[in-house]
């Protein structure tokens, strides 16, 4: 599995409203897509603004290259975008070396 990920900053408001998107818009699309295999939106505050990581998971890189034509490049939807005070232009990708939850879901059956 390769792991995408992004970041980007927003003030506690769009934050929340980006998440929301994301919930509402983002992973209906990326569901849609094979290879894709969900997703985590994680957010840390401080006193001024919140970092926002966005985490995709796929089966390979040809997956994400059916979500972005640039695979290093960040997809951000116009929408998402006036939400950001700033973000990443590039993304990384990692490979999940060790996925616990799936243990966890095959131990339990």
């Amino acid at each position: 599995m390769i792991v995408r990920t992004w970041r980007a900053r927003a003030t506690a408001q769009n934050a929340r409203s980006y998440v929301a998107f994301f919930h509402r818009t983002l992973r209906p699309e990326m569901s849609k897509l094979a290879g894709h295999k969900g997703a985590l939106v994680l957010t840390r505050a401080d006193e001024v603004l919140v970092e926002i990581t966005v985490l995709t998971m796929w089966d390979s890189y040809e997956s994400i290259s059916a979500f972005s034509p640039d695979p290093d490049r960040a997809v951000i939807e116009p929408e998402a975008r006036a939400l950001l005070l700033s973000f990443d232009p590039l993304v990384q990708h990692h490979h999940c070396a060790l996925d616990t939850r799936v243990e966890r879901a095959t131990t339990q059956s």
